[in-house]
Formats: C-alpha cells, structure tokens, sequence
C-alpha cells in the first residue's frame, strides 16, 4: 500500500466516524423533542371530581369546590385565629378536599385488611386512580406485568404518618406501616402491576407533581421506559398543616389566591391549600400510534 492510499484510508475512515457522530447527536436531539401522548386519566379532585369529565364539569361551571376543614378530620376551630401572630393558631382552615379519603376497595388490589390500615390513604388513592387511568387508556392492569413501564409521583406530606406515631401504641406496631409511608409509594404501584421500568417518588413541595411528569417524558424519551403512570397525590388530613403555613405567611386569608384585573375587584383564580390525586398513563406517540391505530 502506498503512501497515499494509506492517507485516503485514514480520511475515509475519519469520514466514517465523523458520519456515526453526527447520526448520533442527531438520533439524542430527535428523541429529547419526541411527541408523548396521553392515553389515560384518572382522578380525585374537591367538589367530587371524581373523573376527568366530573374535574372538566367542574372547570366549565365555575363551581367553587373550596370547604371549611372536614370535621370528620379534626377540630380546625380549636386551632382557627384571624390574627396571624397568634401562638398556636391558624389564620385560614380552608382549602379543597378529596371525599371518601377513608374507603377503598383493598379486595381488588388483594391487600389484607391489617395491611389496608397500616397503608397511607395517599397510597391508597394512588392505586385506584392509576387502575382507573390504565383502563380508561384500554389497557388491562394485569397485562403489564414485566413490562418497561416506569412509575413517577408526587408526594410530599406525611400527616398520616405521624398520626399513627402519635396515636400507636409502639406494641402494635407491623411491618405493614414502614411499607405504607409516602416514599414507597411508586414502590408499591411497581410492585403491584409487575412493573419493570423506572419509579421514583418525587418531593419538591408544591411543585413535586409537575416535577414527577417532566422525569417522566424524560424518561420515555431517552427509552427507559415504554409506557410511564404519572401524576402526584396530597391529602390534608389534619389541621396542623394549616398551622405550619400560617406560621409562614404562605396562605391567602380568604383561602383564595387572586390576580390583578382592570376591574375594582380580584378574580379568584387559585386556591391556598387543596387536597387531590391524579395519575395519567404517558406513552411516546409511536407507540401509542401502534397500539391505538
């Protein structure tokens, strides 16, 4: 081989390599922009919202789903005081809330009554609402068993857990409750449906719901997984929390969030405090294409 040839090798296969680079950054910013459908929801909102066309009702009507504290919960008078500095108390004890936080049909998911009650309602509400999103996107729980399909979730209080610590006796403690807490939550969904893909609790306050479905498209989108549940669970289940916030000026007074207009009064457009669950089922729009032609 002559000295030339062996130049016009090494240019072709620098070529060759430069031509694999560049198919590879390419195939990486085609996959970051890769559409991601979704093909199921299920929920638990305040006003009885219990599917997304009761939650869409909801919205079209303007309704006002905002209630005193549920007496059934706690005493939220006992700790309720105009006057923000006042020790131990309240300034608004009003806020959403989900119904029905203590039933659930434990028989469906074949969990034994001990272990129901050792269980944080939220994960309870998460396995019915992610069963409800899988069905409505039509497809059956069962069949997911094994499959790459990823769990992400938002939670970030833990009121029923320190119920149980305050009201326990340490003697009836199971190990049922250390499985029941919030950060086992994308655990036990995993766990349950057979799932072989990513899960990941997710606590960023306020935000950590938005944050579980954003990790979720990343997901699907750099292939770790094929179908993805996201969506995030909070239940106030207590009056203390209200406290706690009160303590840091972060409530509105009149449980209402509210933006500048043209007119003399506000519109109310948020709320301070809400209880809720949502999952919905997310899947690249390829797939989705094949499986809902």
């Amino acid at each position: 081989m002559t000295g030339a040839q062996a130049d016009y090798r090494a240019r072709l296969t620098r070529a060759l390599d430069t031509i694999s680079e560049l198919r590879a950054r390419l195939a990486e910013q085609n996959a970051a922009s890769q559409p991601v459908a979704i093909v199921g929801i299920g929920c638990r909102f305040p006003g009885g919202a219990q599917s997304p066309e009761a939650f869409w009702r909801l919205l079209r009507e303007g309704t006002d789903a905002i209630s005193r504290f549920p007496a059934a919960r706690g005493d939220a008078e006992a700790v309720y005081d105009p006057d923000p500095d006042a020790p131990g108390k309240a300034y608004c004890v009003e806020g959403g809330f989900v119904d029905g936080v203590d039933t659930f049909d434990a028989g469906l998911f074949g969990i034994p009554p001990t272990e129901a009650v050792a269980m944080d309602p939220q994960q309870r509400l998460a396995l019915e609402v992610s069963w409800e999103a899988l069905e409505r996107a039509g497809i059956p729980p069962d069949s997911l068993e094994g499959s790459a399909t990823g769990v992400f979730l938002g939670v970030s209080t833990t009121e029923y857990v320190r119920l149980r610590q305050q009201l326990t006796d340490p003697a009836d403690v199971d190990p049922y409750q250390l499985m029941g807490e919030p950060a086992f939550l994308a655990g036990r969904l995993a766990y349950h449906y057979g799932l072989r893909g990513p899960a990941h609790v997710v606590d960023t306050a306020c935000s950590s719901s938005l944050m579980a479905t954003h990790l979720a498209v990343q997901s699907l989108r750099r292939g770790e997984c094929d179908l993805a549940l996201a969506g995030g669970v909070n239940l106030m289940l207590t009056p203390y929390g209200f406290v706690l916030v009160s303590k840091a000026r972060a409530l509105a007074p009149t449980a209402a969030a509210r933006r500048s207009t043209r007119r003399p009064t506000a519109t109310r457009v948020g709320r301070a405090a809400a209880s809720w669950c949502s999952s919905a089922s997310r899947t690249p729009l390829p797939t989705a294409t094949r499986w809902w032609p």
